[in-house]
């Protein structure tokens, strides 16, 4: 499936955004973290402002999600790490949905305007969180590790954004 693109204005000049271009910024490391970001942005930021397009250097970001995939996509497109407009909150995890998803969770906001998404599941597994947490990986462990990291980026891309990261507010 083909995604995308998330589109802003950048000064008024309407700018857009692949999951290609994200992947190209941030580098190969985290695939899963990238496409978290992506669709999370494609989720939440068309419904910040009423034709859809937002501003994007007045994007304010706030997530519990450490993960440096998502953060270098939501920089491309919103500028929000570099311009001081991206919070990493731990206090924005919703630990009653299990150490699974609790972290999964974004707040996008523009002037008054905020919009929460939070993944369903099914799209992040148990055995990708334990293994991303265990220290001193072998070299075995950080080959699957990767695969599951490739596994989930094509299954949150697998499908329209709608289906992958729920609005709260």
């Amino acid at each position: 499936m083909t995604r995308g693109p998330i589109v802003v204005r950048d000064q008024g000049t309407v700018v857009r955004f692949g999951v290609q271009d994200l992947m190209r910024y941030h580098g190969p490391l985290f695939p899963g973290g990238v496409a978290h970001g992506f669709t999370a942005m494609e989720r939440a930021l068309p419904l910040l402002v009423a034709d859809g397009i937002p501003e994007r250097r007045e994007i304010r970001v706030v997530t519990a999600f450490p993960g440096p995939g998502a953060r270098d996509g939501i920089e491309l497109v919103t500028r929000a790490v570099t311009e001081d407009r991206y919070v990493l909150d731990p206090a924005l995890a919703r630990p009653e949905r299990g150490t699974t998803l609790e972290r999964y969770v974004f707040r996008f906001a523009l002037g008054e305007r905020a919009v929460t998404v939070s993944i369903r599941e099914g799209f992040v597994t148990d055995e990708f969180i334990a293994l991303s947490r265990v220290r001193g990986r072998t070299a075995t462990e950080e080959a699957h590790l990767a695969v599951l990291k490739q596994e989930m980026a094509d299954r949150l891309l697998a499908v329209p954004a709608d289906e992958v990261y729920d609005v709260d507010g």
